[in-house]
């Protein structure tokens, strides 16, 4: 079942965006060389107490912290750490949630610790990047679940990967519905599926968290004895980026960016929503 949102509600959800994207902000400014991801966390609890918000990710079946730091090949679901030490040329994976009022905000970006990275490792942050954007884009009333799927894997795969071979597109895990419940149906994947079918169609009150995760080599990956930690199986780097999104009469609004995804959408053709808080 997928839950339909009211506009009340988005405007809700638009609230617990807005603290998300302030626990994006901070995590930047702390993810420099020397730091560890429990450094992170702390920052990432900071602002939800500061917002008077609750975080949707301690305690979610047993998870021990506020974000998920994922460095290098690890894929999603990091555990922060005293002992997870940032280094020049790392690269780190934040998601992070927050509740206001019962509802959820989650997202994630994909940040460069320090300076030197190699041109395949900034072109694979680009390519996961605007892969969610593409798949933001085909978020339109009457299109269906698996044209979001469609644009995204689309994108990644008219990308030239640098040093030739191509891009992993983890395939087991992907986007989900979110609302008043972090993870919610429908499972949204980065790639189509036939077994799948088109999915439910795009209907105003439509909410997604959209997060596709590439790699630079396999899109297969395994599970640390943490039962958390993902990682590539072939130890290749990764990245990951995540918005919620509300499809609204008025279109896509980008709940977790700062500017409700205006700037990001006109470049491809598309107008946000505006904006329920103004």
């Amino acid at each position: 079942m997928v839950q339909i949102k009211t506009p009340e509600q988005i405007a809700k959800m638009r609230e617990a965006g807005l603290v998300v994207a302030a626990i994006h902000a901070a995590t930047r400014e702390v993810a420099v060389p020397g730091a560890t991801t429990k450094d992170l966390d702390e920052a990432a609890r900071k602002v939800i107490a500061d917002h008077g918000a609750k975080s949707n990710f301690l305690g979610y079946g047993g998870f021990p912290a506020t974000i998920c730091t994922s460095v290098n090949e690890v894929v999603v679901h990091g555990i922060p750490s005293e002992d997870v030490v940032l280094k020049d040329g790392d690269i780190i994976s934040i998601d992070a949630g927050a509740i206001v009022d019962g509802w959820h905000g989650d997202a994630a970006y994909t940040a460069f610790v320090g300076s030197g990275h190699a041109p395949e490792l900034l072109e694979l942050s680009r390519v996961t990047e605007a892969s969610m954007w593409a798949g933001i884009a085909a978020m339109k009333n009457g299109n269906r679940l698996v044209d979001i799927s469609r644009a995204i894997e689309t994108y990644i795969r008219r990308q030239p990967k640098p040093g030739g071979g191509k891009y992993g597109i983890i395939e087991d895990y992907g986007g989900h519905g979110i609302g008043s419940e972090m993870h919610m149906d429908p499972h949204l994947l980065n790639y189509v599926s036939r077994k799948r079918g088109k999915g439910p169609k795009l209907v105003p009150g439509f909410c997604l968290a959209i997060e596709p995760m590439v790699s630079l080599g396999t899109p297969r990956t395994e599970v640390l004895e943490d039962d958390w930690t993902v990682i590539t199986t072939d130890g290749t780097w990764s990245s990951h980026w995540e918005h919620s999104v509300a499809l609204t009469e008025d279109g896509p609004l980008v709940l977790t960016a700062p500017d409700g995804g205006k700037a990001k959408l006109a470049e491809l053709g598309v107008t946000a929503a505006p904006d329920p808080l103004g």
